[in-house]
């Protein structure tokens, strides 16, 4: 390796790991503030919050590393040509291609690198992580409790007055409101003097175990005219327990779409081996409902046959437009009772299976998408170098200045039409191949112009182009205006 591929590596590599470094901390950050209401007030003990913190980590990457890579690349090249580094080296008769030829290779390692974390670390860190936030009442069942102040808890909102215990499982001035399943207000209140949560590592419930209490009850008559009375029914009880499903103790601003589904946690290998079940899944419901319907549309012999006209059947050929003429008035008033009703229902039945379908179909589209991010996160880091070193060449800026809005700028515009196509193509709007690389679509041709215009010291706006078009037709106009001047004088 020569002594100039050294120093461009050198530089772009110390660039590089400083930017990776500040931007991986911002986005930490955020990923704090995201899940502040899981960490704070719960009483969790610092390495679970730094195993929390470990297993969201590498889910970062994909948005920290193009990023770097775009700004990193900017500063680079800006600070070249700034301190005419650049001029130096095409006085020398080394190109820009030459000089980005060292890069190229390091940036090419990095994507598929990256290819290679984004289909094995991630899906295991994204695993971890579900899990980890789904069980963590395990470890401390309190944690959904907070002293003070009504919290959400599957199908209840309890209230303590105080928490004690080694883990917290000790509550103290137990106010509990069950939630109504009909949504019309809660109907059930328990209070308890003191109760104690009850769990363990291998069950999926949690106990409540109340003790000295009572329990009331809103009772709704048949009678309307009962219910402005407002009767209720109370009870009292030394202990009584309740049984809360686990899973419904981290339900704080959980994503149910991620949780329930599996495509995040997937490798490649594995997303093509369910895609193709989902797909021939999806198929043979769709051949097996058109069969299904066909034969419930079908008007079969014995139809005509129990309506009561053996001859109409014998006479098919010859049957009338209006059908219904050879029948008597009781007969139409059958058949058309019978069609009313056929039509119902298989117009709910197709409804119900539309959304069935369309459900699956969300389904296949989000496991395609998961697939296609893979190669989308190695293609984005080589696509953003050949924007941000062309960039910085042509701007001629280093530092954190005018590289860091041309970055943020183009970033956000390659993350919004990023989310925009999936969004739009998991709707089953466009396909999922093109919802998933429509930004690298939109992006690659800003690559390929902004490469050529540093390679031939174009800048990046060629202002003749705009400016000549302009003064030719401020001169023409200016000689139009003489001319009509001194025909007036004339």
């Amino acid at each position: 390796m020569k002594i100039l591929d050294k120093y461009l590596l050198k530089t772009f590599l110390i660039t590089f790991t400083t930017v990776f470094l500040i931007l991986f901390f911002i986005f930490i950050l955020q990923t704090i503030w995201l899940f502040i209401a899981e960490l704070a007030g719960k009483d969790l003990d610092f390495p679970l919050i730094i195993k929390f913190l470990l297993f969201s980590m590498p889910r970062i990457i994909p948005l920290v590393l193009p990023l770097s890579i775009l700004l990193s690349s900017i500063m680079t090249f800006g600070n070249l040509a700034e301190n005419y580094e650049f001029a130096a080296m095409k006085s020398s008769g080394i190109s820009l291609q030459r000089a980005m030829r060292s890069l190229t290779v390091f940036i090419v390692v990095l994507s598929i690198i990256a290819f290679f974390f984004a289909n094995n670390v991630i899906p295991f860190a994204e695993y971890k992580f579900i899990n980890f936030r789904k069980n963590i009442a395990q470890l401390k069942p309190a944690m959904a409790i907070t002293e003070g102040q009504f919290s959400d808890v599957g199908f209840y909102n309890i209230k303590v007055n105080k928490k004690s215990g080694e883990n917290g499982n000790k509550l103290d001035g137990i106010t509990i409101h069950k939630k109504s399943i009909n949504s019309d207000g809660s109907k059930t209140v328990i209070k308890a003097k003191n109760g104690e949560l009850i769990s363990s590592e291998q069950s999926s419930i949690l106990q409540l175990v109340l003790n000295n209490g009572n329990y009331y009850e809103d009772i709704t008559p048949k009678k309307y005219t009962d219910r402005k009375k407002l009767p209720f029914a109370k009870s009292s009880f030394k202990k009584y327990r309740i049984n809360i499903d686990l899973s419904q103790l981290n339900n704080v601003d959980v994503d149910d779409e991620q949780v329930t589904n599996s495509n995040s946690m997937l490798t490649v290998n594995e997303l093509n081996y369910t895609l193709d079940s989902l797909q021939k899944n999806y198929k043979t419901e769709i051949d097996s409902y058109s069969e299904n319907i066909n034969l419930r549309t079908i008007i079969e012999n014995r139809t005509f046959n129990d309506i009561g006209n053996k001859e109409l059947v014998q006479k098919r050929k010859a049957l009338p437009s209006d059908i219904l003429s050879l029948f008597d008035k009781h007969k139409k008033a059958e058949i058309l009772k019978i069609a009313s009703t056929n039509l119902s229902s298989i117009g709910y039945s197709i409804d119900g299976s539309r959304t069935n379908l369309k459900a699956k179909q969300k389904n296949i589209n989000s496991h395609l998408l998961a697939l296609y991010d893979k190669f989308v996160i190695a293609y984005a880091c080589f696509m953003m170098f050949f924007i941000g070193a062309p960039l910085g060449a042509i701007i001629r800026k280093g530092g954190l200045g005018l590289p860091i809005i041309f970055a943020v700028l183009i970033f956000i515009t390659f993350h919004f039409i990023n989310t925009f196509g999936k969004r739009f193509a998991q709707e089953n709007g466009i396909t999922p191949f093109l919802g998933a690389w429509m930004s690298s679509i939109i992006l690659t041709p800003l690559a390929i112009l902004l490469t050529y215009r540093a390679t031939n010291d174009i800048g990046l706006i060629n202002m003749d182009a705009v400016l000549a078009p302009l003064q030719k037709l401020i001169q023409k106009l200016i000689v139009n205006k003489k001319k009509i001047t001194d025909n007036g004088q004339r």
